[in-house]
């Protein structure tokens, strides 16, 4: 399969889940403003940092309320991480790769992305957000789904599963870094029911609150939420198990063994990690360590597999 085309489908499966990560992030902070105490105040800007647009933003010089980032970041068309965006760059990869991938999964990515740009407006009232934004959910599910029942095993089906699960680990990751520093405490205020909700939230961000309950079987707490979310095996939203993905359907290529390495590099040094000893800078210090594992393995797919990295 030619480099470009790979390219193409690796990209369209990390826009595809970015938007599907957005819409779980927007979706679960706005859910917590309920939970909070009466008189709490919750910040909207760190969901910015979380996608890396601070300084896109910034140029629109809005106060980062909430209504200016929850249209940032769904509706934007000009910031290349908001839904609308992510989904308009995973249509055009899509189109350039007709003839590689499902006519159903075309057929449904095109239809979900006009459906969103019709409906974004209305969408963006505080009323219809959670509906917009579960459909985005949804539809973004069933856009996996229909590649995982009906693509064949070669190449275009080996690269959208490590575009969706590096795009997967790396959303994780942001998510931890920027909230653990907001939240991070000695353990003594980690008996605050306010910070409990808080970590709850981190958790329903990502999905991962019911399966972290029937998984832990113990109460909200940092350590626990931390190592559930970096090294869990069976979640599959925690960057072990994306890690593991990756390293499992990198076998079917050729050329794979630096991608292969920068895997295991990350793989031991979250297995490494003494999670439950970390302080808040150290926290930080070994979510940076992470993600530049991460971009390893990026440019190691990009180096070996693509005509050009991006």
């Amino acid at each position: 399969m030619l480099a470009r085309t790979v390219e193409n489908v690796y990209w369209l499966a990390r826009y595809l889940e970015r938007a599907e990560n957005i819409a779980r992030m927007i979706s679960a902070t706005s859910n917590v403003v309920l939970d909070l105490p009466r008189g709490s105040t919750l910040q909207w800007a760190p969901l910015i940092t979380i996608t890396g647009s601070d300084a896109e933003f910034a140029r629109r010089g809005l106060a980062a309320d909430e209504r200016a980032v929850v249209h940032f970041l769904i509706a934007d068309a000009s910031n290349p991480g908001s839904i609308v965006a992510s989904l308009s760059a995973a249509r055009e990869n899509a189109r350039t790769l007709r003839e590689v991938l499902p006519t159903a999964a075309w057929e449904q990515l095109n239809r979900f992305y006009h459906e969103v740009v019709d409906e974004v407006a209305a969408g963006l009232l505080q009323r219809n957000r959670f509906d917009l934004l579960k459909r985005v959910t949804v539809n973004s599910q069933a856009l996996s789904g229909l590649f995982d029942g009906t693509a064949s095993r070669n190449d275009a089906w080996t690269f959208l599963q490590l575009g969706r699960y590096l795009e997967r680990a790396d959303m994780t990751s942001r998510i931890i870094d920027v909230r653990s520093a907001e939240l991070a405490r000695p353990s003594a205020a980690e008996e605050d029911p306010y910070e409990s909700i808080k970590w709850m939230n981190v958790l329903k961000s990502l999905s991962a609150y019911q399966m972290y309950r029937l998984g832990r079987r113990t109460r909200v707490a940092r350590g626990e939420v931390l190592d559930f979310l970096l090294r869990d095996g069976q979640f599959p939203r925690s960057c072990a198990f994306c890690l593991r993905q990756m390293t499992l359907v990198l076998g079917a290529l050729p050329r794979a063994a630096q991608v292969l390495d920068a895997l295991a590099a990350a793989s031991r040094y979250l297995g490494q990690a003494e999670l439950g000893a970390l302080d808040p800078p150290a926290l930080q210090q070994l979510i940076d360590e992470v993600q530049v594992h991460f971009s390893a393995v990026h440019a190691g797919l990009a180096g070996t597999y693509f005509p050009a990295a991006r």
